[in-house]
């Protein structure tokens, strides 16, 4: 089992950018695929990035390509989102998870692990 842990929220302009961050502790951190993911008021939580077991494969949502960037950083237990140009329909609470298996997934019924989540407020 692992345990994920969100920080880096926060409110910032549209046109900013913030890093969120995941620390995992628990199980060996490179056995699990990794994901970003976010739910806004009213709406499904759904997928934003993911990262494969070794960092070498990435997913990205459409809304998010050019914009976004997940990385991995194995000596730290954490995985990373760069979030640039941000807009305010990126407003959400995002979410870290963890998936048991072999290849990273794109939705929410493949992750099995989940953070608490951490607010992200983008003003216009």
């Amino acid at each position: 089992q692992v345990h994920l842990v969100e920080s880096g929220g926060g409110l910032v302009q549209a046109g900013g950018s913030l890093r969120l961050s995941c620390a995992a502790s628990g199980r060996t951190f490179s056995s699990y695929p990794m994901g970003w993911f976010r739910q806004a008021p009213g709406k499904e939580r759904e997928i934003v990035a993911a990262i494969s077991k070794n960092g070498a494969s990435t997913y990205y949502a459409d809304s998010v390509k050019g914009r976004f960037t997940i990385s991995r950083d194995f000596s730290k237990n954490t995985v990373y989102l760069q979030m640039n140009s941000l807009k305010p329909e990126d407003t959400a609470v995002y979410y870290c998870a963890a998936r048991d298996g072999v290849a990273a997934g794109t939705t929410r019924y493949e992750y099995d692990y989940w953070g608490q989540g951490t607010q992200v407020t983008v003003s216009s």
